[in-house]
C-alpha cells in the first residue's frame, strides 16, 4: 500500500510534535525527516516539502513566510502559525464553516485556526451568517486556556519547581488589547470589528472555554435562548466535531471545567442565560480543536482520508 509522505516542518514546538506523534501511529502515512544538522536549512526543508504529499508548518511567523516563498506552488502545506490566517490566497482550515469543507478539498495553501479564535468563530459565525447577531454589533469575548497554549516556553515556566506564587493564579494577558487573533477572529465572523478580547491563562495543562455573552435585545429572528441553541445545532448538524447541547443544559455540579475535554479533538457548545441575556460557550482543547487536532483534520480533508481518521473524540 502506498503511503502518503508528510514533512512537518518544526516538529520540536508543542503543536509540530504533537502532529508528528499522531501521524506516527497511521499505517498510511511516512513522515519525511531531516537530519539535526539540517532542522534549519532552508533549502533541505524546501526540498523536503517539495517531496511531500502534504507539509505541516509550525514555525514562527517569518520563518512560515520564509519557507512559503520559496515552496512550490503546488505544493500542498497546511500552516499552524498566524502568518496566512487573514490572507485571500489561503483557504481558513476551519471545516464546519459554510462551503469550508469543499474548499479544503482543493487548497494547496490553508491556514489552520488559531485556538482562541477557533471558539469565538464557532459561537459567532453562525449567528452572523443566520442574520440572527448584527454585524455590527459590538462582543466581548473571554478565553480560559490552560499553559500549554503558550508553547514550550511556558510549560517550563509552569513545570519550574521554583516557579513564583503568580503561577497559582489565574492570569489576564493580551493587556493591550491587540492580541494576534483578533484579525481571524474579526474576518471569518463575517463582524464589522473584532471583540472586546480577554484571555487568561491558568495552572492547568490544557482545555479551553471560550464564552461571549449577549443580551438578547441585540439578537434578532429569535425569541429566546432556545431558539439560539437550535440554531447553532442546525449550523453544525452532520459535524463529526462540533456537537451543540441543548439550552441551558448544566453539569451536575452547575459549573464548566476547561480541561474536561483534554486530550480530545472534538469541540462542544453550550447556551445559557435568561430572558435578557445570553451566554455562549465553546468547549475544547486548546492543543486539539485549538492546534494540532484541527491540523490534522485539515490534512484528512485534503489527501481525501477519513476527516477524523487519527483524531480523539
Amino acid at each position: 500500500m502506498s503511503k502518503y509522505k508528510i514533512f512537518v516542518d518544526g516538529a520540536v514546538g508543542t503543536t509540530g510534535l504533537r502532529i508528528f506523534d499522531r501521524l506516527g501511529q497511521a499505517d498510511d502515512i511516512e513522515l519525511l525527516t531531516l537530519p539535526e544538522e539540517q532542522r534549519k536549512d532552508l533549502s533541505a526543508r524546501v526540498a523536503k516539502v517539495a517531496e511531500a504529499d502534504l507539509t505541516f508548518l509550525c514555525l514562527p511567523d517569518e520563518a512560515s513566510k520564509e519557507l512559503v516563498a520559496h515552496a512550490p506552488e503546488n505544493a500542498r502545506i497546511c500552516d499552524t502559525s498566524t502568518a496566512h490566517r487573514v490572507n485571500p490566497d489561503w483557504i481558513y482550515g476551519f471545516a464546519e464553516l459554510s462551503g469550508q469543507r469543499e474548499k479544503l478539498q482543493n487548497a494547496n495553501r490553508v491556514a489552520v485556526p488559531g485556538c482562541h479564535a477557533t471558539g469565538y468563530i464557532a459561537l459567532v459565525r453562525p449567528l452572523i451568517e443566520k442574520g440572527i447577531l448584527p454585524e455590527d454589533y459590538p462582543l466581548s469575548c473571554h478565553s480560559l486556556t490552560g499553559y500549554s497554549g503558550g508553547g514550550k516556553g511556558m510549560i517550563a515556566e509552569y513545570a519550574d519547581k521554583k516557579r513564583t506564587e503568580k503561577y497559582d493564579a489565574p492570569r489576564v494577558y493580551g493587556l493591550s488589547l491587540k492580541h494576534k487573533h483578533l484579525p481571524e477572529m474579526q474576518a471569518m465572523t463575517g463582524a464589522n470589528q473584532p471583540p472586546i478580547f480577554t484571555p487568561v491563562v491558568a495552572d492547568y495543562y490544557s482545555g479551553m472555554l471560550v464564552s461571549v455573552p449577549v443580551p438578547m435585545v441585540a439578537l434578532q429572528a429569535v425569541e429566546n435562548g432556545e431558539d439560539v441553541a437550535k440554531s447553532l445545532a442546525e449550523y453544525y448538524q452532520g459535524s463529526k466535531l462540533i456537537s451543540v447541547h441543548s439550552y441551558a443544559e448544566m453539569p451536575e455540579d452547575n459549573m464548566l471545567a476547561a480541561n474536561q475535554l483534554s486530550g480530545k479533538d472534538n469541540l462542544e457548545i453550550f447556551v445559557y442565560g435568561n430572558e435578557t441575556q445570553l451566554l455562549l460557550v465553546a468547549h475544547f482543547d486548546n492543543l486539539g480543536k485549538g492546534a494540532s487536532g484541527a491540523a490534522v483534520q485539515c490534512m484528512n480533508i485534503m489527501l481525501g482520508r477519513e476527516e477524523t481518521a487519527g483524531l480523539e473524540i
